[in-house]
């Protein structure tokens, strides 16, 4: 692949656009896709970053990290390279329409861990794969991957091709209650591994519930935690943003269809805190605005309203509950004179 996609950002567009990111002092830059590894400076790109002393990491399919590029992906300072799996073997490649796919990615990894990258798995839940959660587990013991990151499905992008596949609400808990499972059997072996599950904020009341049952100190520690985190409140539009190759500002990867404006016509930092849309300004000061079970949460403030987008995928409206909240009436403290229970810690 040697030819740019037509009107992608050039270069110094490119630079331009880092140069401001640095000066808003954001914490992290994400380099993703499409597949980043195809875009002929994505090293200069990112020595450039390195340069003005940013945090980078590098998501991608892993097919193209062969040793050459793992080590050119250290040297490059790279702080964490995520490879995305959709399962083991065949259950990837059928995802992956490639077949070959899941080796290759593999060895991606394995380049990585052996040039002493950082280095992790990142999965999305379906129901092709999460039947086989245990064998995921296991392959990441075996691999000795130290990062596994298991991501909710949102209705986005290719997301939205494959909604069928997502997980019922019990499936979703079943999902949890194995990655907990194997989390905790890593712990208690003195594995250290970190096992994280993303897109989908009520994994948070959902582990504080069942701790709380079993090691309540515990679950008082992580209850302030999530109560600083705040959710989805502190993520979309406000913590988390997107800028596509074009060069156009979304509130985060999910939102493709929804721009807020073009960084080759103004800042990232402008745009980000032009308050005068009104899906920004939404975003930003959430709360007030959400209807449906979200309004009347006990975990509103643990989750923060989790994803609004897959709220409009659904509903077409951005403040109604998301549709993937898998606890019941009665976790979330609905009653049936629709008062609007405590959370009880």
């Amino acid at each position: 692949h040697n030819e740019d996609y037509p009107g992608e950002m050039t270069t110094d567009e490119a630079k331009a656009m880092i140069k401001d990111l640095s000066g808003f002092k954001i914490p992290a830059l994400l380099l993703s896709g499409g597949e980043p590894l195809m875009r002929q400076d994505l090293f200069e790109l990112a020595d450039y970053a390195r340069g003005l002393n940013m945090r980078l990491t590098l998501s991608t399919n892993g097919t193209l990290i062969d040793q050459k590029n793992a080590k050119r992906i250290k040297e490059t300072g790279f702080s964490y390279v995520g490879i995305s799996f959709d399962g083991i073997g065949e259950i990837n490649d059928k995802y992956r329409v490639m077949e070959g796919a899941f080796d290759l990615a593999l060895r991606g990894l394995r380049n990585c861990m052996e040039v002493d990258q950082k280095v992790g798995l990142r999965l999305t839940l379906t129901r092709r794969n999460y039947e086989d959660l245990h064998n995921i587990f296991d392959f990441i013991e075996k691999e000795g991957i130290q990062r596994a990151c298991f991501y909710h499905l949102v209705y986005a992008g290719r997301g939205s091709a494959i909604r069928k596949d997502d997980l019922s609400h019990e499936e979703s808990r079943h999902a949890l209650d194995i990655i907990l499972e194997r989390t905790m059997d890593f712990h208690k072996r003195g594995l250290k591994k970190d096992i994280l599950t993303v897109d989908n904020h009520v994994d948070g009341p959902y582990l504080y519930m069942k701790l709380k049952k079993t090691d309540p100190k515990r679950a008082e520690e992580i209850y302030k935690l999530m109560e600083w985190n705040g959710g989805g409140a502190n993520s979309s539009g406000v913590a988390i943003g997107n800028i596509d190759f074009f060069g156009n500002v979304h509130a985060d990867q999910f939102w493709q269809d929804y721009s807020f404006g073009n960084v080759k016509k103004r800042p990232f930092s402008e745009i980000w805190k032009d308050t005068s849309d009104p899906i920004m300004k939404g975003l930003k000061n959430r709360i007030p605005l959400l209807k449906g079970r979200c309004s009347q949460c006990k975990w509103l403030k643990l989750c923060g309203g989790s994803f609004r987008v897959r709220a409009l995928r659904v509903y077409n409206d951005p403040w109604m509950h998301d549709p993937a909240c898998y606890l019941t009436d009665e976790e979330i403290g609905i009653i049936k004179d629709k008062k609007v229970a405590v959370a009880e810690r």
